[in-house]
């Protein structure tokens, strides 16, 4: 959710890293991103717990990569 309401704003994401136990908004606003940003016109609790899951997997890969680090910004602009 942190992710995908920064992304909605147009913010930054660059700098940005999610801190575990970190509560933001309600947990109507969480739902609400959720089924914005899922796609699926009337989606099931499985089908959000899959986008969930599968999102939450590929963001953690993306924080963990020395590729989206800052350590290689200024050698890899433009990424």
């Amino acid at each position: 959710y942190q992710y995908l309401s920064r992304y909605k704003r147009k913010e930054n994401l660059d700098h940005f890293t999610f801190v575990p136990g970190s509560v933001q908004g309600t947990e109507r606003e969480c739902l609400e991103c959720l089924l914005e940003f899922c796609e699926r016109s009337n989606p099931s609790w499985t089908e959000l717990s899959n986008f969930t899951r599968f999102l939450n997997f590929q963001l953690r890969k993306y924080e963990e990569s020395v590729f989206c680090s800052h350590l290689v910004a200024e050698d890899l602009r433009g990424f």
